[in-house]
C-alpha cells in the first residue's frame, strides 16, 4: 500500500514538472517573438556633417548666431529678418536718414515715458520701472579679444597674399575683391548688408534641408573647375617667369 502511494506521488511530481517546463518554454518563446521596444524620439533637427567633417551648425559657430541662421528659434529669426526689412525700407526706399531716425525714436520714447510717469499718480497706477543699463567690463574684454584675433587672422592672410607665395590664393583674393567692387557699383553698402543678411537666413537652412543633392552637384562642379584650372595652369601660369627661390634664413 505504501509502495503504491509512493508511485502515485512520483507520477504526480513528473506531471507537474512537465507542465512547468512547457509553460516556461512557451513564455520564453513568446518573449522572443515580441518586437523590440523602440526608444525612437520625435524628429528633431539633426546636425548632419558637411563634407564628412562638420555639421552646418558647427560651421556657423555652434552658438546663438547659428541657431538664428538655421531657424532653430523661428520667432526670433523671423523678427530679426522683419526688423531688417523695415529698416531697409525706411532708409533705402523712403530715404529716411539714420540720424533723424535715431532722434525721432528717442523723442518718442522719452515722450511716452514722461506722460506715463506723470499720469500714473492721477490714474493711481504704479509708474514704469526703468532698469539701469550698464555694460559689464568682462564683455568688453571678451569682445576686444575676439576682434583682435579675427583682425590678426585677416592681416596674416593679407600678408601671405601680398608676398605672392600662394598664387592660387592670390588669384582668389583678387577675383573676390573685383566681384565686391562690381557689386558695390550696383548698390550701396546698406543694400549690400541687407542682401547678405537675407542670404544668411536662407542659404544655410536650405543647404541643411537639401544637403545630399547640393553636395552631389557641388562635387561635379568642383571636378570641372579643377580640370579647367589644370588647363589654365599648364597653358598660362607655368609660362610666367619667376625669380629664383631664396632660402629662408633661420635665426
Amino acid at each position: 500500500m505504501a509502495d503504491q502511494q509512493h508511485s502515485d506521488d512520483s507520477l504526480l511530481d513528473k506531471i507537474s514538472e512537465k507542465i512547468h517546463n512547457r509553460s516556461a518554454s512557451s513564455s520564453s518563446s513568446s518573449d522572443d517573438e515580441k518586437p523590440p521596444v523602440s526608444h525612437h524620439q520625435p524628429n528633431k533637427p539633426v546636425d548632419r556633417p558637411v563634407g564628412g567633417k562638420k555639421s552646418v551648425h558647427k560651421c556657423l559657430g555652434g552658438r546663438r548666431a547659428a541657431d538664428l541662421f538655421l531657424w532653430r528659434d523661428k520667432q526670433r529669426s523671423a523678427s530679426i529678418l522683419a526688423g531688417a526689412t523695415v529698416l531697409w525700407i525706411l532708409f533705402e526706399c523712403m530715404e529716411y536718414h539714420f540720424l533723424t531716425f535715431v532722434c525721432h525714436v528717442l523723442i518718442l520714447s522719452l515722450a511716452i515715458l514722461f506722460i506715463w510717469i506723470n499720469s500714473a499718480a492721477f490714474l493711481k497706477r504704479s509708474p514704469p520701472h526703468i532698469p539701469e543699463i550698464a555694460i559689464p567690463e568682462d564683455a568688453i574684454h571678451n569682445l576686444a579679444s575676439e576682434l583682435r584675433f579675427e583682425v590678426n587672422g585677416a592681416f596674416a592672410v593679407l600678408h601671405e597674399v601680398a608676398t605672392g607665395r600662394n598664387l592660387k590664393k592670390y588669384l582668389l583674393v583678387v577675383a573676390g575683391l573685383w566681384l565686391l567692387s562690381v557689386i558695390g557699383s550696383w548698390c550701396d553698402f546698406l543694400t549690400l548688408a541687407y542682401i547678405v543678411l537675407v542670404v544668411a537666413h536662407i542659404v544655410p537652412v536650405l543647404y541643411e534641408k537639401y544637403q545630399d543633392q547640393i553636395d552631389a552637384f557641388s562635387h561635379k562642379v568642383s571636378l570641372k573647375a579643377k580640370e579647367q584650372y589644370k588647363v589654365i595652369d599648364a597653358k598660362i601660369l607655368k609660362k610666367i617667369p619667376r625669380g629664383p627661390a631664396k632660402d629662408k634664413k633661420h635665426l
